[in-house]
């Protein structure tokens, strides 16, 4: 009990010095527990949109595993209208209702001319209105539709597009163009997962989506007096093969797995990120509780001079960190809640309306909070907690300083060269291996074990390079600079470990850096070394209808228009082994004018004159060489035999498998050839290349979801793809930064009060207040500036040796981003500055007489 008031006592004693510390703990476990509600929220949100608008059983056609997806050009799956009649003639059924629903319709408004689908991954679902006892939606204003020229949309998109009942909407799909006028608008009864829906009545949706008199499944209600199996087995019994069914369970299952990939990458990729900020937190209280013994030195050795036992004062700074990490927790859990909110607004902004009425806080919440708070913050303290047991109290009554480390630096050196020399081999060795995936593995490996070797030796290496970092302080700062440099010197445990903090965020910008920007080196090198065509025209996802492909090859100016199909096949070679793959098919007669692909063996005319090629890395995969007879199957059971006629090197633009549309033809027909995915061309001879632009771009105005870029609006595009995902990723590692700033901070303010005496002494002697702030803010520099010399140097070597693991799957270009590097260490000076501003300007207003009467 005692020793509890002891720690109590000395804990609100010193709260001050440990606010940044709570702060880093309140801001890494929010993290932890703001992911855990939102993942559960939303989770739970779909759960009952799923409960309540599943039926009891769907039928629909067979999936055949080699078919490709409707909303990738493929057909969609339907079934015949009379199997309606066959299912509601079952016993137990009540109603049994014909639907019709497809991802493959964009929706436009005719007035702006502009899609009205989701852009940011989410389906649009077009069907037909169904008076169905379990609906998602309900008409809110005007009413269900009602004839071939009326349709309903959803709020969201209305309200997005700033569309209403009158309003007028256009529907493209495969089968033609069509306009509609809005007779109502339906709004969720739970949450809108992000997609648009449009609803049609029964007819029209089926020759508008369909272009034949079907449905795409029969949804099934039972009476209640046969359960879902039993209504799925009589309904399988009775309708024979090239069915499936599925009950509710089934179909909420499916449904949550697709959901749940999307919430559960999310989610990790977020919780990994809060363990970086919990990792910086911890260098953060470690300096913070170092300091806190340092200063307390005299303190412990009266402890231990009255009886004290080593175990006891251990205890003592440990139970001072359990105060701080339930405190740091308790707050955390709170601000989780906030983040969890403001995660849930994100979401509502690019179209999920997740249900934020009711958070779920299942007791995984807390008790993670609370582990992972209280565990990182004692594991933390644990190493000052050591360090102030094994304090001499005879020691301690005659000197504040701490004891000779000779041998500890000793065994440090020792540790941290070995830990980094088998991170630096691990790293060597990632980048030699063939394999991808055992690249990864020691990728891995070198990259834990460089990061614990670099924090070992932090402290060793700090006064060799805070020396040469500092060595023009004193010649352009003078007194001020010279002290500067000394006091980063002085305590270089202190300095290693605030610039390990700093160090963990920086490495890990840098080495996404140098992945990233060889990505984009990588993808602009396969368009110069691959591609031939002036023009790249996509339906962003969708397929191209017949109308697009047609005005494409209208546009004045436009020559050798390439098509591109995409087929799931099964090749299997010479040595009988399977492979499922996609098969690329593409024009015969002009894609030599609009690729050109440099081969390993083989010539590309001879594959496309009713052969097939294969890129370097499948064929090397599959024991493939020119001449080799592969199988190939299609769906449905179609097969052909095709000779191999060519091998192209790695890093041009088709990574799979491509032969022509007239070679496939003569296995599948024409009918069940899915649509283009994509068209090349060229501009003719003599036409100005942006009159050809404008003029294609022009052509595909009604067709607002095509994209129609040249090489160099294809580059660009590739540049803001990748940016996309690396401002994402500096997003969530500006956690971690930031945790590391506190941790300058903290240092800074912690070694002022520390320093209150000699502060004193230099300021009698005639060191003025803006010397003393300049003093400050130069050793903050250098500190920020060493942890970045020592992050970049760390993340530059793992991005050259990811770039190396990945340069099989098209990161064939080392590009190190200078610009980012040196903004990197231009941005850690001012962080330094900036961290300063507050330890300077309070050392500067320190009493000159007080500060030197201070114990």
């Amino acid at each position: 009990m005692m020793l509890l008031k002891t720690s109590l006592r000395s804990f609100f004693a010193h709260k001050g010095r440990m606010v940044l510390s709570l702060l880093a703990v309140v801001l890494s476990v929010a993290f932890v527990s703001g992911t855990l509600v939102f993942s559960n929220t939303a989770t739970a949100t779909f759960d009952r949109l799923f409960a309540s608008t599943a039926s009891d059983l769907t039928v629909r056609q067979a999936v055949d595993k080699l078919a490709a997806d409707a909303h990738q050009g493929g057909k969609t799956r339907t079934v015949p209208v009379d199997t309606q009649r066959k299912v509601a003639a079952e016993p137990g059924v009540k109603a049994a209702i014909g639907s019709v629903f497809t991802e493959t319709a964009t929706l436009v408004n005719p007035a702006t001319n502009k899609s009205v689908s989701p852009t940011g991954g989410a389906p649009t679902l077009a069907g037909n209105w169904t008076d169905s006892p379990r609906k998602s939606v309900d008409i809110t204003s005007g009413h269900a539709p009602q004839g071939s020229d009326q349709i309903v949309l959803d709020a969201d998109t209305a309200k997005k597009s700033d569309l209403g009942v009158g309003g007028h909407l256009r529907v493209v799909t495969m089968t033609g163009n069509y306009d509609f006028t809005i007779s109502g608008i339906a709004t969720f009864r739970t949450t809108n997962p992000g997609a648009a829906l449009a609803f049609m009545d029964t007819p029209t949706s089926q020759k508008v989506l369909l272009g034949e008199t079907a449905y795409t499944s029969i949804e099934v209600f039972g009476d209640g007096s046969r359960t879902d199996d039993q209504l799925k087995t009589a309904a399988l019994a009775d309708l024979g093969s090239g069915y499936e069914a599925k009950t509710a369970a089934e179909q909420k299952d499916e449904n949550a797995k697709g959901v749940g990939s999307f919430l559960g990458f999310m989610k990790y990729a977020m919780l990994g990120f809060a363990a970086i900020s919990l990792l910086v937190g911890g260098f953060l209280i470690i300096n913070t509780f170092s300091m806190l013994v340092a200063q307390r030195t005299r303190e412990i050795g009266l402890l231990r001079a009255i009886g004290g036992s080593r175990r006891q004062v251990n205890r003592s700074v440990l139970i001072e960190a359990l105060i701080l990490g339930v405190l740091g927790s308790t707050l955390g859990l709170g601000a989780g809640l906030g983040l969890a909110e403001l995660l849930i607004q994100l979401m509502k902004a690019v179209g999920m309306n997740l249900d934020a009425s009711s958070l779920e806080i299942t007791w995984t919440v807390p008790v993670a909070s609370y582990l992972v708070g209280i565990l990182i913050t004692v594991l933390a303290a644990w190493i000052p907690a050591r360090r102030a047991g094994k304090i001499s109290p005879m020691a301690a009554l005659r000197d504040h300083g701490t004891p000779a480390e000779a041998a500890a630096n000793r065994i440090r050196a020792a540790v941290g060269i070995v830990v980094t020399g088998i991170g630096a081999a691990a790293l060597t060795g990632a980048g030699s291996v063939d394999s991808a995936a055992n690249g990864g593995m020691l990728l891995g490996v070198g990259v834990v074990f460089t990061l614990i070797g670099f924090v070992v030796l932090g402290p060793l290496l700090a006064t060799g390079i805070v020396r040469v970092l500092g060595a023009a302080l004193p010649a352009l700062f003078g007194p001020s600079g010279k002290l500067a440099q000394r006091n980063a010197m002085r305590n270089p445990r202190r300095t290693g470990a605030t610039a390990a903090a700093l160090m963990i965020g920086l490495a890990l910008v840098s080495g996404a850096s140098v992945v990233t920007s060889s990505m984009v080196s990588s993808a602009k090198a396969k368009v110069d070394k691959s591609v031939g065509a002036d023009y790249g025209i996509n339906s962003r996802g969708s397929s191209f209808t017949p109308a697009m492909v047609d005005a494409v090859r209208a546009t004045k100016g436009l020559t050798a228009v390439t098509e591109q199909k995409s087929l799931p096949a099964r090749v299997t070679g010479p040595d009988g082994k399977a492979a499922e793959t996609e098969v690329l098919a593409v024009t015969a007669a002009t894609f030599g004018e609009n690729f050109k692909l440099p081969v390993v063996s083989g010539n590309t005319d001879t594959a496309l004159a009713g052969g097939i090629a294969f890129p370097e890395g499948f064929a090397t995969d599959h024991n493939l060489k020119v001449g080799d007879s592969v199988s190939i199957e299609y769906a449905g059971g179609r097969t052909q035999s095709l000779t191999v006629g060519a091998v192209t090197e790695k890093g041009s633009l088709f990574d799979g498998p491509f032969t022509t549309i007239e070679t496939v033809g003569k296995a599948v027909p024409a009918a069940d050839l899915p649509a283009d995915e994509s068209l090349y061309g060229k501009a003719a001879a003599g036409a100005d290349k942006a009159t050809v632009l404008a003029d294609l771009q022009k052509s595909m105005e009604q067709y607002p979801q095509v994209v129609v870029l040249d090489q160099a609006g294809y580059k660009d595009l590739i540049q803001q793809q990748v940016n996309q995902l690396l401002y994402m990723v500096y997003g969530l590692l500006g956690l971690a930064i930031v945790v590391a700033v506190l941790g300058v901070v903290n240092t800074l303010a912690l070694s002022v009060v520390e320093r209150t005496r000699e502060i004193g002494l230099l300021r009698a002697i005639g060191l003025s207040r803006r010397q003393l702030r300049r003093m400050v803010r130069l050793e903050s520099v250098v500190i920020a500036l060493f942890g970045a010399v020592l992050g970049t140097g760390l993340g530059l070597g793992w991005g050259i040796t990811a770039r190396q693991v990945l340069a099989g799957q098209g990161l064939e270009i080392l590009t190190v981003p200078t610009g980012t590097i040196v903004t990197i260490l231009v941005g850690s000076a001012v962080v330094g500055l900036l961290a300063a501003l507050v330890p300077a300007f309070r050392a500067a207003r320190m009493n000159i007489l007080a500060a030197i009467a201070t114990d």
